[in-house]
C-alpha cells in the first residue's frame, strides 16, 4: 500500500465474500461472537464500474462491530461483472478487503493515481466509493468510501449494539 493511501485514514472495516453467506454468520456470531449484524439487502449503486466498464451489481452486506473495527460479510445477488465475482469465481476465502472512510475524495482519488480502481459507484444519497486493488494479493484491496450523510451515524448505532450484545436477535434486517 503506497504511504498517500496510508495518509487517508485509519482502516475502519475488514471485508469478507464467503461461499456460505450463512455459515459466515453463523461463525461470527457463535464462534466469534461478534453481532448483533444488521442486514442491508440488495443494494445497488449507481454508475458502477468494474475495472472500467459499467455493471449492475445486486449484493446484499451483513454489517458487525468487533469493538471499533466493523466487520463486513458480502453475497452478490446477480452474475454481473465485479470485485466480489472475481473473488467467488476464483474460489478464494479469507479477507477481500479493507476500508477507510474520507470525506475528501479528491484526495482519495490523487492518492490512487498509479493503482488500479477495480471497482467505483456512487452511493445513494451522495457517498461514492473506489475499489484500489494495491496488487499485493487477497485482502489488499482498499475500499475508501465517502459514506453518504447519515452512514455514520448508522454506524455508530452498529457499534452501539454490539457494545450491549448479549447473542439475542444475531441477524436484524434493516429497511
Amino acid at each position: 500500500m503506497t504511504p498517500a493511501i496510508a495518509r487517508l485514514g485509519p482502516i475502519m472495516q475488514n471485508a469478507y465474500v464467503p461461499a456460505d453467506f450463512d455459515a459466515a454468520l453463523a461463525y461470527w456470531t457463535k464462534t466469534m461472537g461478534v453481532g448483533p449484524f444488521f442486514l442491508l439487502e440488495h443494494i445497488k449503486l449507481d454508475q458502477v464500474k468494474h475495472r472500467g466498464r459499467p455493471s449492475d451489481i445486486d449484493f446484499t452486506i451483513a454489517i458487525a462491530y468487533w469493538g471499533d473495527t466493523q466487520i463486513e460479510l458480502i453475497k452478490q445477488h446477480n452474475d454481473a461483472p465485479s470485485i466480489y465475482k472475481d473473488w467467488r469465481d476464483a474460489g478464494l476465502e479469507g479477507m477481500h478487503h479493507m476500508c477507510l472512510l474520507t470525506d475528501d475524495f479528491a484526495a482519495a482519488r490523487a492518492a490512487s493515481r498509479g493503482l488500479e480502481i477495480a471497482q467505483e459507484g456512487l452511493v445513494p444519497g451522495g457517498g461514492e466509493v473506489i475499489y484500489v486493488d494495491t496488487g499485493g494479493g487477497p485482502g489488499t484491496m482498499i475500499e475508501i468510501l465517502k459514506p453518504a450523510p447519515g452512514s455514520r451515524e448508522l454506524f455508530a448505532m452498529m457499534r452501539a449494539a454490539a457494545q450491549t450484545w448479549d447473542g439475542a436477535e444475531p441477524v436484524r434486517r434493516l429497511g
